[in-house]
């Protein structure tokens, strides 16, 4: 039987009909790929000198210098995956990966069959350590692993100095003088007001980077919660990024701009990367025992 000329189809319905109002749109002309091998590369790495000096702050608060930051940074278009992939990848090698969980085949017990197969009303089973049962084992449960990855030293060195170079232009550092002797006796009081002398909060979350941690000045400073004591051997990219204000010395710009600034090259450096990463290794085994 033939269909009637009020029935809907492919052919039939006005949707697909091309009409003068409805015209089909012209396809779009795409480059050709000849035409993209004269662009110019983009530049990976750009120099990010800070158009306005950082001040340098007295023991006092008063200011009675300037310096410049002139650090190595990622392309705009490139630096938030830069940095987001060496956080990632400081991240996941501080784990153990040491968790474990035993299977039914690993449990202790249940070699022998609870009770008969039939007339008993019950449903069958045939062990006790099923993974139905408490005290049975675990479906797909965790298993040692090995959770570390590799990332390039130079693309780790630009994520770091990235990060540094991002809080220097975004007026979240600043620069005090050298205050190692400055504290005859350890005393959290006394740095809380150097702190207020500063510009800082106590209750905000604040990174020092300095060369080197004196006695006095590692006990006033390790009851504030809030505060993170950084030396180049110590020296991450999370306590970077989680902190509000960056704290340096005139020492560590000079440092900064020696290992992370334009005209480094990587040569001889293997040592002290080589103590980085023990470091890091330590902190996690520390930070693991302290979750534990």
């Amino acid at each position: 039987m033939a269909a009637s000329s009020s029935s809907l189809s492919f052919f039939s319905s006005t949707i697909f009909l091309i009409s003068s109002s409805n015209k089909v749109p012209k396809p779009i002309q795409l480059a050709k790929p000849n035409s993209l091998i004269n662009l110019p590369p983009k530049p990976l790495i750009v120099s990010s000198q800070l158009a306005s000096p950082l001040p340098i702050l007295s023991f006092t608060g008063e200011k009675i210098g300037e310096t410049y930051l002139d650090l190595k940074s990622a392309a705009p278009d490139t630096a938030r995956a830069v940095v987001h992939r060496a956080l990632i990848t400081d991240m996941q090698n501080k784990r153990r990966g040491t968790a474990s969980t035993l299977t039914r085949g690993e449990v202790r017990g249940g070699g022998r069959k609870p009770y008969s197969q039939k007339k008993t009303g019950r449903a069958r089973r045939g062990s006790n350590r099923t993974p139905l049962r408490p005290g049975g084992g675990v479906v797909f449960g965790p298993k040692p692993r090995d959770w570390s990855i590799k990332i390039n030293k130079k693309e780790k060195r630009l994520a770091i100095s990235t990060a540094v170079a991002s809080a220097a232009a975004a007026e979240n550092a600043i620069v005090v003088e050298e205050f190692d002797g400055k504290f005859e006796k350890p005393k959290t009081k006394e740095f809380i007001a150097a702190m207020r002398r500063w510009g800082l909060d106590p209750k905000q979350k604040a990174t020092f980077l300095v060369m080197e941690v004196s006695e006095n000045v590692e006990k006033s400073s390790r009851n504030i919660g809030t505060l993170k004591m950084l030396t180049p051997r110590t020296l991450n990219l999370f306590d970077i990024l989680d902190a509000e204000t960056l704290v340096l010395t005139p020492s560590t710009v000079d440092f900064l701009n020696g290992r992370y600034g334009v005209e480094f090259e990587g040569d001889g450096d293997e040592e002290e990367e080589e103590e980085e990463e023990e470091s890091e290794a330590r902190e996690a085994g520390e930070e693991s025992d302290a979750a534990e």
